[in-house]
């Protein structure tokens, strides 16, 4: 009997933690012919890069599940050919520069695989950094009338090309 207590303590628990909704909210993002689903985390008065966001650490570009970017044609992604298809999109912030990285392992949670799966990854650009005079509260990925998307989140910015 308490074998069967304990098991149903457990379920339940299980259950309950894998129902739940993601702690961030997410978003999709659609610029043309190229969309990209994130989590979409708050500031909430926290030093994000080079603190919450360490320097020179791959991030996952959001909250939650790696980022996700979809091409609908092939492309250039920063200057460099990408194939259409899906690909997680992770992050390097660094001050001065941010190294870009679309890797073809899909279903990755965070960036805590990222090194067993480096190996994988189809191209990796780096962009200058903005420093904006505001803060951007909610990170928040999004595309400009020329498709260029641009990455923002307290006060940093990066824009990062698109040809279709």
């Amino acid at each position: 009997m308490k074998n069967l207590l304990l098991l149903s303590a457990i379920s339940l628990v299980v259950t309950t933690c894998h129902s739940q909704p993601p702690v961030s909210p997410h978003e999709t993002s659609i610029g043309k012919n190229v969309t990209v689903r994130y989590g979409r985390p708050y500031k909430k008065g926290r030093e994000i890069f080079g603190k919450l966001e360490p320097f020179g650490k791959v991030w996952r570009c959001g909250a939650d599940s790696a980022t996700t970017i979809t091409f609908l044609k092939n492309a250039s992604f920063g200057g460099k050919p990408v194939k259409a298809g899906t690909y997680t999109l992770f992050t390097i912030p660094d001050q001065k520069e941010w190294t870009i990285i679309l890797n073809g392992v899909l279903g990755q949670w965070g960036a805590y695989d990222y090194d067993k799966n480096k190996d994988k990854d189809v191209l990796q650009v780096q962009v200058p950094v903005k420093h904006l005079d505001r803060p951007v509260e909610q990170h928040t990925i999004r595309f400009t009338p020329q498709n260029n998307m641009i990455i923002e989140w307290d006060q940093t910015q990066v824009e990062v090309p698109i040809k279709i």
